[in-house]
């Protein structure tokens, strides 16, 4: 004897209907996440194209001497290309939220430890022993730089061990100190230049304005700035979801 036909209830149809639904929501997902990181590493390649062309291009007007000036003049040109890659990168974070994704999940304690090279500004007082640079200059500068330096990989081991040290004040301290170092370094250049009389003899910064030293202002000054700025950016956002 035939047994009757069983046909499906309203719940059985509306399970039904919610695993379909589940399984396309979850494919949905799939999509955009795979989505999201084509965009990612597309955006990281012409980041790096930018850096590379960026450089490409202070290079070649460092070489044709478009950022010197006559003594007693503002260092207008290399005033530029502090300022102009800064805003760059600030409208790039206001305006793009992919880029901005791309900041906030930027390696922070990678970003830290490379700061390690500006102990490198010992080369600053190893110029101005040797009579390049003006010790006005020379002085805050190198000792900034590197007093920014020999602390970096302490604070990166720090972050590598504990990533909610990034929301302390001491870290954010230490970032904003290194923006002061820059910004006062960068000052004291501009001011020396201007107040520069061209007599012969006279120690300037306008070795600054020439290659390969005008890779300081117009191409790394920029850089750790970046990275300082994109560091307090991680930190803001931590700190804010530990309040929540």
């Amino acid at each position: 004897m035939a047994e009757p036909t069983q046909h499906p209830t309203v719940a059985d149809r509306s399970r039904l209907g919610n695993g379909m639904n589940d399984a396309a929501t979850r494919a949905d997902n799939r999509n955009d996440l795979i989505r999201a990181d084509h965009q990612s590493t597309g955006l990281q390649y012409l980041v790096w194209i930018v850096l590379a062309s960026w450089l490409v291009i202070v290079l070649v007007l460092g070489a044709r001497g478009a950022f010197v000036v006559p003594a007693g003049t503002p260092p207008y040109p290399i005033a530029i290309g502090v300022v102009a890659p800064l805003l760059v990168f600030l409208a790039a974070v206001w305006v793009s939220s992919a880029f901005r994704r791309l900041v906030m999940a930027a390696d922070l304690p990678l970003l830290t430890a490379v700061q390690a090279w500006r102990f490198a500004g010992f080369g600053f007082l190893a110029l101005f022993a040797y009579g390049v640079l003006p010790g006005s200059f020379a002085w805050p500068a190198g000792l900034g730089d590197m007093a920014i330096g020999l602390t970096a990989p302490w604070l990166a081991l720090i972050l590598a061990r504990r990533p909610a040290f990034a929301a302390s004040r001491l870290f954010v301290f230490w970032n904003l100190l290194g923006i002061l170092d820059l910004i006062a370094a960068v000052s004291t250049a501009a001011v020396n230049q201007t107040l520069a009389t061209g007599a012969a003899g006279e120690v300037t910064v306008a070795p600054m304005a020439q290659l390969p030293l005008l890779l300081v202002p117009a191409y790394l000054v920029p850089l750790f700035f970046i990275w300082h700025l994109t560091a307090l950016f991680q930190a803001r956002r931590l700190a804010l979801s530990e309040r929540s």
